[in-house]
Parts: structure tokens; sequence; C-alpha cells
């Protein structure tokens, strides 16, 4: 991870410096740079004036070896100061840290910006700096990115690094998420995966593990039927982070928050297989489940004040000779009975039993379940958005709110009684399946069977788990998406 440090605003000495500038003429962001073009000769402004650099936001512009010790400077606008935001200026921290790729220690100017500000172009650095290169064995030292050390200059010192507390362990959290997607599934299979959550114990998570015994025992014959092709064993796993504080009068916490996570480690889609090509995506099938897991320990690591639980259901969807067939009906733990016509639609049957036990467990305020679910939605919405579905306004309106604020973005899609229907079964309660017709729709629909009237949302994260290419915060590869987004809804409606 990028070493973040925080220094007092001033023009360094020598090695390469970004900075941050409103596009307002007398913005306090423009105090280092006009430092640097003094000390440049004019250097600086010059070959900004010849970019266009305003500092509208988005804009950059790159000046090498202008003087005075400076290696490279990099500017980067942040639009109109008034319309600054946390997304915002996590996407300009990244943007630099993208551009000074090539210099192993450089410094980053957040001056004129509050403390909070420079935090929050700290966080997108380290974000966009991410890496996965644990099995690369042969590249060369000029192909690996040299930046290893960003120092941010800022005027309000102590409270920059006061804010990069809950910074880092949000960082820390997101690293955990996308190092889970990222990781091969021969590596990564449900028993490996649940070992890997026991690790959350180290920053004060309880953990329990259940197998397939306890399991079958409690009756997950949804979970279960997914899991019986693969001869890597599932697994179910609790993690519960009691932060909050006891209420006054001594009558006890309030009820947990809960997430719950589709973790189905590799998906072949079963005797319903899926075409070959593209398959090996299939490895960040259990997104969900990283976002949960990177979210418990985003909040254990910042110590929010709240008790949440996180449950992950951990599969492999293999085809066998012991492979669920198209037409087997299972018995939920509900008690249910699902009719299985497409084995290929197995995170539903995953989430069903899990999001019953969760709320039989342990009541919560509400349940919401991330999961690549459908390829629908990437159809309905591409890879910008996530899709959500919610039976509580106030939920909805939570979750929305924190994806404009975290940058991690979130559409609400209609879940009318209508699309109900097309999951009834002739011989079960219901089936997995109801048809090409509104497919992201249905599987809530289906999902929804399983909530009990609980306050309830169900993000599908099938078009935002992987970046295509690199964005401001995210380099290509696994994003780590719904670990900012829910870090962000718990900490504005539930700690305060």
């Amino acid at each position: 991870m990028l070493d973040i440090a925080f220094a007092k605003s001033a023009l360094p000495k020598s090695g390469a410096l970004a900075l941050l500038i409103a596009e307002d003429a007398n913005s306090p962001t423009r105090e280092v740079l006009a430092a640097a073009d003094a000390a440049t000769g004019g250097a600086v402004s010059r070959a900004l004036a010849v970019a266009d650099f305003s500092g509208k936001q988005g804009q950059s512009a790159i000046v090498l070896a202008p003087g005075a010790g400076l290696t490279r400077v990099v500017a980067i606008g942040l639009g109109k100061a008034a319309d600054l935001t946390s997304a915002g200026l996590e996407n300009a921290g990244g943007s630099a840290a993208a551009q000074l790729g090539r210099d192993a220690v450089a410094a980053l100017s957040a001056a004129g910006l509050s403390g909070a500000q420079a935090a929050a172009a700290a966080l997108g650095a380290t974000l966009r700096r991410y890496r996965f290169d644990l099995y690369r064995t042969k590249e060369k030292a000029d192909d690996k990115p040299k930046l290893a050390k960003l120092t941010v200059l800022t005027d309000e010192l102590p409270k920059a690094k006061a804010a990069w507390v809950a910074g880092k362990a949000l960082a820390d959290g997101v690293y955990l998420a996308r190092d889970l997607v990222s990781e091969p599934p021969n590596v990564l299979n449900p028993v490996e995966m649940a070992e890997r959550c026991k690790k959350l114990t180290a920053l004060g998570v309880k953990v329990e593990v259940l197998g397939p015994r306890e399991m079958t025992k409690l009756g997950f014959g949804s979970l279960m039927g997914v899991a019986q092709g693969s001869a890597a064993e599932p697994r179910m796993v609790v993690m519960k982070w009691d932060g909050a504080p006891a209420t006054k009068g001594g009558k006890g916490k309030a009820k947990p928050l809960a997430f719950i996570g589709k973790g189905v480690t590799f998906d072949t889609g079963g005797i319903s297989i899926k075409p070959a090509a593209g398959m090996e995506d299939m490895k960040f099938d259990m997104g969900g489940a990283a976002a949960v897991i990177g979210l418990m320990a985003a909040l254990a690591g910042r110590k929010a004040k709240v008790d949440v639980v996180g449950l992950v259901g951990l599969v492999e969807n293999m085809p066998s000779g012991t492979a669920q067939r198209p037409g087997d009906v299972v018995k939920s733990y509900s008690g249910q009975t699902i009719e299985v016509i497409n084995t290929d639609a197995e995170g539903r049957l995953v989430l069903a039993d899990v999001l019953w036990y969760c709320q039989q467990k342990f009541d919560p305020r509400f349940m919401v379940d991330l999961a690549t679910l459908t390829g629908a939605m990437i159809v309905a919405l591409g890879h910008d958005y996530a899709g959500f579905f919610a039976n509580d306004d106030t939920l909805a309106d939570q979750i929305a709110a924190a994806g404009r604020a975290s940058g991690e973005l979130a559409w609400r899609m209609p879940l009318d009684a209508s699309f109900d229907k097309q999951i009834k079964s002739d011989i079960a309660d219901m089936k997995n399946v109801g048809g090409r017709p509104g497919g992201a729709i249905t599987a809530a629909a289906f999902i929804q069977r399983f909530v009990n009237g609980k306050t309830w949302a169900h993000l599908d994260i099938a078009g935002t788990a992987w970046a295509y290419s690199d964005q401001a915060t995210v380099p290509k590869g696994a994003t780590g998406y719904g670990v900012r987004l829910l870090d962000r809804m718990v900490a504005e409606n539930f700690e305060r």
C-alpha cells in the first residue's frame, strides 16, 4: 500500500510535486503553485498556459524538469471551490497518483483545503495505487510503478492526520476486498476464503465459521444444493463487530445492522454450464462476499460506533456426477421449496439460506445483501452503476445518497408484485428463474421471498465488481465496490 505522510504546506526542495488547483483565480489552492512558479522563474505558469490549464474539474497537465530541484510538476484541476466533494477530491488524488507513478517519492499539495479534504485526496491516491502482482515473477523493474511514498501538504496538519485514521482503515478494507476478488480460484476456494475471514479477529471482529455438517443440520438445502457438485466444501462465515456504546439507562443496545454477501468463488454455471469464452472472469462471482468482508475490516479498523454483523455464503458451482440438475427441487432453510430451472442462477439460492439465517439469528435493523447476481443488470445499467432494490424508501434513499457521496453509484430499480408472478413454479413454492424479461428484477423478487418482511435492500453488483479499464481511483481489475458505499452509509446514518 502507498505510504502516506502529512506535512505543512511548503514548496518541496526536490522531487515530484502534484498540485490540486481549484478553478477560482483567487483560490488558496494556488499558493504552492505560485511558490513553484517563482522558484522556477515562471516555467510552471508558462507550461500550464500552453496546456490551457485553468483548474477545471478533470483537467491535468504535466511540467517536466521545471527547475528548483523539481523533477516533475503535475497540476490537477478541482473545478469550482464551492462545488468540491469528497468523491471529487478522491478522484483528483487518484489522478495525481496515476501521473506520479514513475516517481518513487512525491508530494501532493492540498494547500487551501481542509484537513478532511486533504485526507480524501490521500484516500484517492491510495486507492489508485492498488496493484495485485502476487503472481508476477518475471516483470521488469521498468514496468512497475515506482511511487511508494506520498507526502500530502496541508494547512491543517492535525485535522488531516486525524481524518486519515478512518481513511486508512477504509483503504485497508477496499484493498482486502480487491485482493480477494483478484485471487485465482484454485487458490481462493470457499475453505481458504473462510480462513482469511478469521484474520479479522486481529481487528476485534468475532468470527464464526459453519461447515457442511452444521449447515446440513440446520437445513440449508438451498445453499448445499449449489455446493454439492464441487470437491471444495462450502462455508458460511458470520462476522460480528460490536462497536456501539451501551444506551442510557442500561436498556441495552440497538439491533445490529446486517450485511450479507454472495460468495461463489468460481461459477462454471454447473450443469447449465456457461460458454468457455470469458469464463475466467467468474472468479469474481464472490465480489459481494468480498465487499462484506472488506466492509467489516473497514468498520473495525476505524472503531465504528455501531454493531454490525456480516454474513457470507461461500460455495463453488461446478458440474460433476454429484452436481445439482435442472429440474431438482430443494428445500431451503426457511422451509420453502425451490424448483431449480437453471443451475447458473445459483447465487440467489445461496443468499436464500443465509438471509433467513441472519434474520432468525440476529433480528437486525435491516439487511443489505450484495451479489454479482445477473448479467441482466449489466445490460440494464452497464458498468458505472450497480442496480439495487429495496422494500423501504428510507433505506433506499440512504444507499443512493451514500453512493453519490462515495462515488460508488447505485440506481434503484422497481420491484413490483407483478414480477413475483414470473417465478411461480408448477411443482414447488417457486422456481429460481423467471425468464429473460426483467431478469435482474425477478432475481430480486426471488430473494425477497426470504426476507420475511424485514427491512431489506439488494445490490446487484455484477457490472461494478470489476473494472475493464483504469478509473480515477480504481486501476483495471477488482474494484472492491460496496465497501466505500456502505461504510459511508453506516457513518452518515447510524453512528451519529
